[in-house]
């Protein structure tokens, strides 16, 4: 398929979505205003414009490749978290290649598969590698269908283009709707570039991005972002919201981890109030640590808004920690002029 023809029927697409949610689009969208429940104590909100509702906290599926975890371990956490409320659970073929989507299809097994909400990506940018990626999945999951499917860890310009098409995953994506194999279409970026150029190409469901209280405050790192996926209507799922910033090089390493998290109960409480309190963060994935997994799950149960004393309390925490993702936004950042308000109505004329 010719690049001319790909976008007309992605525009088309989008265009029929945009129509359909009319409401969603020209109406002041914020999670505050929207109806909570609360299930075993845990809040859920409302997943944009899916209908799903998701609990404020995702289990991470990466935390199913610790060592010291083994299958058993994996199942009782994998229950564990169900009877606290959780019902979305995020795990990606990238985890352990392979290792986490099969302890999951396993430990979900005995679970009421109407009840919960499992979300799956992919790195496979073109159709082909998209298709397998999926089914292989499918297939370890031991399911027949994703709630959610993303495109996953996306940094460079030539990345979107390339996932875009044509002949990128986004037509697998399209298609397996069609089929039934997927309900919705998100996708994850590091980059602030990235992450644009993926919603000026195509309306997602959900946007999947780094939100945290040391890279908003140090430099506004996911504002734009946040700006243009409140625009469009899709829900914002945080990555990295207990993120506590790099390792300082005199920082005695607590846990064998690429980046430092919160973890007093004060700092967990604060770090969630924070992200939750952003317009349009529906949910946040914690560390991939089954007690950071259980800290994370209590804060959820206690949110509220963070009050302006502790935000100032957490802007003095912020000062001198190291970005995680700086130097990438930084080095996919060459793409030419980025106008914040700019919500990639040319592609669907």
């Amino acid at each position: 398929m010719k690049r001319r023809e790909f976008l007309k029927v992605v525009g088309a697409a989008a265009s029929a979505c945009a129509l359909s949610q009319t409401s969603v689009f020209s109406a002041d969208y914020t999670n505050t205003k929207a109806p909570e429940e609360t299930v075993a104590g845990m809040p859920r909100r409302l997943l944009g414009r899916t209908g799903a509702r998701v609990s404020l906290v995702g289990f991470p599926g990466l935390a199913l490749v610790q060592e010291e975890y083994d299958q058993d371990r994996c199942t009782q956490a994998l229950h564990d978290a169900f009877a606290k409320g959780i019902n979305y659970y995020d795990v990606a073929p990238a985890y352990g290649k392979g290792k986490c989507e099969t302890r999951m299809g396993i430990g979900l097994q005995g679970l009421d598969r109407s009840k919960y909400f499992l979300a799956c990506k992919t790195k496979m940018r073109d159709k082909d590698g998209a298709r397998q990626e999926l089914e292989t999945s499918l297939k370890l999951l031991k399911t027949d269908h994703f709630d959610l499917y993303q495109m996953h860890h996306l940094r460079s310009v030539e990345e979107v283009k390339a996932s875009l098409g044509p002949g990128g995953a986004l037509e697998t994506f399209l298609k397996a709707k069609e089929e039934g194999l997927i309900k919705h279409i998100g996708f994850s970026a590091h980059t602030t570039r990235s992450a644009l150029e993926m919603m000026k190409g195509f309306r997602f469901d959900t946007v999947m991005f780094p939100i945290n209280f040391v890279e908003l405050y140090n430099r506004d790192f996911g504002k734009d972002v946040l700006d243009l996926a409140n625009g469009q209507g899709a829900a914002v799922i945080s990555i990295k919201p207990m993120s506590y910033g790099g390792w300082p090089k005199d920082a005695t390493r607590t846990r064998k981890w690429w980046y430092r998290s919160v973890e007093e109960k004060r700092d967990v409480d604060l770090a969630w109030r924070f992200t939750l309190s952003r317009k349009g963060i529906v949910a946040g994935i914690p560390p991939s640590w089954l007690d950071l997994v259980d800290k994370a799950i209590e804060a959820a149960k206690t949110y509220r808004p963070a009050t302006e004393s502790e935000l100032d309390e957490l802007k003095k925490m912020a000062v001198n920690c190291p970005s995680l993702f700086e130097a990438d936004d930084k080095k996919y950042a060459q793409a030419g002029p980025h106008h914040p308000h700019d919500d990639g109505s040319e592609y669907y004329a």
